[in-house]
């Protein structure tokens, strides 16, 4: 038997010991993902290698690892197969010469499928990161970033949200363009989309989506567009000529589109009327723009198998949320649920929505909610319930107290009309677990920092709000992190670190302080948002079970890919192939970023989830 015929074999053993391993019947559609192998050159002749544990793999799966230097034969690296995780020092590399690394994987003792190549060439510069250069246009700067596979092949590419001028809602003023971009993990430049003039530059009005909709293996890209936009491949939506801005630089005039992009090449494939219309601008609470266009969006698997997309408007006053099926290249309206249709009981949920939202499974019925700040909405499109605690700036929906059954929201509000400025509710029917009185809290954080208490800590910004409270709503100390910005796993233990503008900090429990891990000002990185301080995005994007952080560079050419490099021994598939987690890091970008969270806990004394329910498109190239 041939070489090819024997690797013929094993491929086949590997996909049905894979199919038949995994318990339960497969009902999710997910991204078809490869092993994500990730090399970060060392000192001293070292490199560390990083690749991704797939939600598919059953328990049993090892890895063996190969270098080949100058595109020679390879040279297997472990002398037994790797089952405790998913990282290894190779620390013998000539980094004089090019070198090539990929991972093979093992079952029942026999190699089966290889890995595709990760690579650095000869002599290269010994940083801790990845590096995409840009083709940023004149007088932007990139700001949030999404992830999809736009290509197929299995791994990342990155869609990256070019700015200009930008101004709030509250503001008045011309803006700049907003500019959409794709990029290859290897720097290569896909396609560029102009929004056009008669999309207004800010944060809450370009919320775009980078998900595989249709489940054809390949991303697309969905966001709101109007007359002049440019696609990756040069066509014009709607009236080139088209000029909707007023003197203030609101646009209050003209039609508003929901287009779906092709993920590979930018090219517009659907075009529809945006849902709701903005109508009557004063109707929304006042007569210059400030609340008619404020937008979320997310992806949501209303059916319990394949994603939806949802586009929103409004959360100070009426909020109408609008679900949108992609199928066999046709778009289609599922629901919308407006809180000023008349409908009893929707006029609770007006004035409730946040700067963000949350998507995920609350009821247990195995379709996904939108918690949309204060209030949720069932998969059907009707109000499952609304806390009447009003608007707020951040909130954070996981599994955050394991001795509970279901999963939580710890959410802030300003300006509150009852006693609480930040609480932990019950995400499945609304009710308050615990709360703190603070009468306007403009941020706060859910995350397993402190070992000595079982589930997440939770610390807000507020008058008031001076300590650290356990997922039981005790006050277990009087200092916390100087930010409740963001989150990060980058150690290797279970607990999350501190992400804050361009720094990753580790909480000391012990003395309350804090410990500096990694910061981005020694590689000339830079944050976005001003006081929001956020990266461009920080999700699972290659490597093993944990998060990499994207920042810019200050001259604005060049994003860097941060990944830790410390060795660790917990074994964790992706988290971009729990459910949760992965919906949570596409609508990372819409309105104040948020950290992913996923849908198990995931701190100290955790167990290990089991393998989630989800199949591949059958047309995906792994």
């Amino acid at each position: 038997m041939g070489q090819s015929s024997i690797w013929g074999f094993f491929a086949i053993y590997c996909v049905l010991n894979l199919m038949f391993a995994s318990p339960g019947l497969a009902q999710r559609q997910m991204e078809n993902l490869g092993r994500g192998m990730a090399a970060i050159p060392l000192e001293s002749k070292q490199v560390y290698l990083g690749w991704r544990l797939l939600g598919s793999d059953p328990d049993n799966i090892a890895f063996n690892l190969y270098r080949s230097t100058n595109d020679g034969i390879p040279i297997k690296l472990n002398v037994r197969p790797i089952t405790e995780s998913t990282n290894f020092i190779d620390a013998a590399v000539d980094l004089s010469q090019k070198n090539s690394w990929h991972v093979v994987e093992v079952l029942d003792g026999k190699e089966c499928r290889a890995g595709k190549l990760f690579a650095i060439p000869a002599n290269a510069a010994i940083l801790p990161y990845l590096s995409i250069p840009l083709k940023t246009p004149e007088d932007y700067s990139p700001n949030d970033a999404s992830v999809g596979d736009l290509d197929g092949d299995g791994e990342y590419e990155i869609v990256l949200h070019q700015t200009s001028r930008g101004r709030d809602n509250s503001q008045r003023g011309i803006t700049g363009r907003p500019i959409l971009e794709a990029y290859k993990l290897d720097g290569s430049f896909l396609w560029r989309i102009d929004l056009g003039k008669n999309i207004r530059e800010g944060a809450h009005y370009t919320q775009f989506i980078v998900y595989d909709l249709d489940g054809d293996g390949k991303a697309e890209i969905a966001c709101k567009t109007a007359d002049g936009a440019v696609d990756g491949v040069g066509a014009v939506i709607g009236d080139p000529e088209a000029d909707y801005r007023n003197s203030s630089g609101y646009i209050l005039d003209g039609p508003e589109f929901l287009t779906v992009f092709d993920g590979e090449t930018g090219a517009a494939l659907a075009v529809a009327d945006y849902i709701p219309p903005r109508g009557k601008v004063s109707s929304w609470g006042d007569d210059y723009g400030n609340r008619v266009d404020r937008f979320l969006a997310g992806v949501a698997y209303l059916d319990g198998r394949r994603p939806s997309l949802v586009m929103c408007r409004g959360y100070y006053t009426r909020t109408v949320l609008a679900a949108w099926d992609w199928r066999e290249g046709r778009l289609s309206h599922r629901w919308t649920f407006d809180s000023d249709d008349g409908t009893p009981g929707n006029i609770d949920y007006r004035g409730q929505g946040n700067h963000n939202l949350s998507i995920g499974d609350v009821d247990g019925d195995g379709k996904d909610e939108i918690i949309y700040g204060a209030c949720a909405i069932d998969d059907d499109g009707k109000g499952l319930y609304a806390t009447g605690l009003g608007h707020g700036d951040a909130m954070h929906l996981s599994d955050m107290d394991p001795d509970r059954p279901g999963l939580e929201v710890f959410a802030i509000h300003e300006r509150p009309n009852h006693p609480y400025g930040a609480n932990l509710r019950d995400a499945g029917d609304g009710s308050v677990i615990w709360g703190v009185e603070s009468p306007d809290v403009g941020r706060g954080i859910a995350m397993d920092i402190d070992p000595r208490y079982r589930g997440y800590e939770c610390w807000a910004s507020g008058k008031g709000l001076n300590g650290l409270y356990s997922c039981k709503g005790e006050k277990i100390s009087e200092s916390k992190p100087r930010s409740c910005n963001m989150g990060i796993w980058w150690d290797g233990d279970w607990l999350r670190e501190i992400l804050d503008g361009v720094v990753i900090d580790k909480w000391n429990y012990q003395d309350a302080s804090s410990s500096r891990l990694l910061s981005g000002r020694d590689y000339d990185c830079a944050s976005n948002n001003g006081s929001k301080a956020n990266p461009c995005l920080c999700a699972d994007i290659v490597g093993d079970w944990r998060e990499e952080v994207i920042w810019r560079t200050s001259d604005n050419q060049e994003l860097r890919i941060f990944m830790s490099t410390v060795l660790t021994n917990h074994r964790l598939y992706t988290l971009m192939h729990d459910p949760a987690y992965r919906l949570s890091a596409a609508c990372q970008n819409v309105g104040y970023n948020q950290p992913a969270h996923p849908g198990f806990y995931m701190g100290e004394g955790m167990n290990l989830p089991s393998r989630p329910a989800i199949q591949f498109p059958s047309t995906a190239s792994n």
